[in-house]
């Protein structure tokens, strides 16, 4: 590889990857440990599971010079924003408890990016212990199930984050969900070494507190797991019309298929999608959120354009 042009000719750069990112400033875990690291100018363009290439300056420390091309990468944007996740994986776990609500329209954003990267996905609900909420949660889920998404069932309080192990053996896995879903507590229980913290939960804005300000990459035999911090949401404005379409496993058998090739299926006629809709074929909780999202990412464009 060529070296970067602000190393110096008697540094030799070090292979390493990225395992928490926090603003400006990296951790990065090399073969001879681990390196605080700090990026050249403003660049803050990295995420855990990124291989990059590493000037040691010292005392433990480094600047990242380079990153390896990645096979993938999970963000999620807005109009103006955009937050790095993770790169490189094999899977994400999308989190979700039988307390606090956890958000059915978060769980098919989160299977949109997944998908869109070509992602195997898995959906734990945890808390399973709280028998009196778990019918209901069995039914929010449904309709994810009813796709052939997984859906395995813990509690990680109880011994169950042991359930997960089939699913992690030698795989790069996200961890995403709402905040008070147990994210960190099922993290501690996969890598005892972890100490990730755990928050109580707010039964009075039944929400989780953000107890996991940073993404942070714990090593798990020839793999790897991330916690993230919780989601609130999942913009997906970075996504193209035709992207987010496919990224709805279930719609791929319709698309192309309508009468008008620039279909919106909105109101135009001979829309193969909403007569599947009608017909029962696709849900008609997931078409509303596939139009959910459709808009606000159409919102998000007018919004940078200034149209």
């Amino acid at each position: 590889m060529a070296r970067s042009p602000h190393a110096s000719s008697s540094t030799a750069l070090i292979f390493g990857t990225v395992v928490a990112a926090f603003g400006r400033h990296f951790e990065v875990r090399t073969s001879g440990g681990i390196l605080r690291c700090h990026t050249r100018g403003k660049r803050n363009d990295y995420a855990c599971g990124d291989e990059v290439d590493i000037a040691p300056a010292g005392d433990g420390l480094g600047v990242i010079e380079a990153r390896h091309p990645r096979r993938n990468l999970l963000w999620r944007s807005d109009a103006f924003r955009q937050k790095l996740l993770a790169a490189n994986l094999s899977r994400i776990v999308i989190v979700a408890a039988t307390e606090p609500d956890f958000s059915d329209l978060l769980i098919s954003r989160c299977l949109v990016a997944a998908e869109s990267e070509n992602l195997g996905v898995l959906i734990a609900l945890n808390k399973a212990d709280i028998t009196a909420r778990l019918p209901a949660a069995r039914e929010r889920l449904a309709a994810f199930a009813a796709l052939g998404y997984p859906i395995i069932e813990l509690s990680a309080l109880h011994g169950g984050a042991n359930a997960l192990a089939p699913w992690l053996r030698d795989e790069r896995v996200l961890l995403v969900g709402q905040s008070g879903m147990g994210k960190s507590t099922l993290i501690n229980a996969l890598v005892p070494d972890a100490k990730a913290s755990v928050g109580e939960i707010s039964s009075a804005l039944n929400s989780g507190s953000h107890t996991t300000t940073l993404t942070r990459l714990y090593p798990r035999g020839q793999g790897w797991l991330i916690d993230s911090p919780g989601l609130q949401a999942f913009g997906l404005a970075h996504l193209d019309p035709s992207t987010l379409e496919a990224a709805f496993i279930e719609f791929r058998p319709y698309l192309g298929q309508c009468r008008f090739r620039n279909c919106r299926h909105d109101a135009e006629p001979g829309c193969a999608l909403r007569a599947a809709v009608e017909a029962g074929s696709v849900s008609a909780l997931r078409f509303e959120h596939y139009r959910l999202i459709r808009d606000e990412i159409a919102a998000a464009r007018r919004a940078v354009s200034g149209a």
